[in-house]
């Protein structure tokens, strides 16, 4: 889970990315704090990936160390993917015909799924899904396995699209071909929020290409 950053960190960050590495007393010259102040800022940035510290030796003395972004750093810069990803959706709702629309979405959803694998575990399906459910609780949205059954069910407490879900309903079945292909076992979708339904479930086995109908995709 992504930790919060605090203002004090956030203007170490500024400075790396406009003068892409500087000391501790550059730092603290610019910052018009102490040298003390900065490391406890530096300190927790490291321990959260958002930088790297170098050491530069010149000399017989001892090594400067130098601090710069790493790649998860600069990231913290821009994440306004929301927008992006709105617009992105809208141009594959204009494509006029189903069947090219339909291999769109199976694309981006396998492709997701290639993106994710490494990260799931499990010789079982239940294994396989608490393993799905821990990647997106990472992500902070709120998944769960209900194992009462004979067979397990994925739970989504909350929907990892929400914006776009509610503007257009193939995002439902997009998510049904990537937990597919993600847990090797063909789902679909047997609740959803969407139909006033408290959360959406996902059981096996139907084809996941089935869940990509004309009805919801729009042909």
């Amino acid at each position: 889970m992504s930790e919060q950053l605090l203002s004090s960190d956030s203007e170490v960050l500024d400075l790396l990315r406009q003068n892409q590495s500087m000391t501790v007393n550059d730092l603290a010259a610019a910052l018009e704090v102490t040298p003390t102040a900065v490391r406890q800022r530096l300190t927790r940035l490291l321990a959260q990936n958002y930088i790297a510290r170098i050491a530069t030796k010149v000399g017989r003395g001892r090594p400067s160390h130098h601090y710069s972004l790493t790649p998860q750093g600069r990231r913290t810069g821009g994440s306004n993917f929301a927008d992006l990803a709105m617009a992105l959706w809208d141009e594959i709702r204009q494509i006029a015909a189903p069947e090219i629309r339909r291999g769109l979405l199976e694309r981006v959803s396998r492709r997701l799924a290639t993106s994710y694998a490494a990260e799931i575990e499990g010789n079982t399906l239940t294994e396989r899904m608490e393993s799905v459910s821990s990647l997106f609780r990472q992500r902070e949205i709120a998944f769960t396995v209900d194992r009462s059954g004979d067979l397990p069910i994925l739970k989504a407490l909350a929907c990892p699209y929400p914006e776009l879900a509610e503007r257009d309903r193939s995002i439902c079945a997009m998510e049904s071909i990537l937990f597919s292909e993600l847990l090797g076992e063909k789902l679909k979708l047997t609740q959803c929020r969407l139909d006033g339904d408290a959360c959406c479930t996902f059981e096996g086995k139907e084809p996941a290409a089935e869940e990509l109908s004309d009805s919801l995709i729009g042909g």
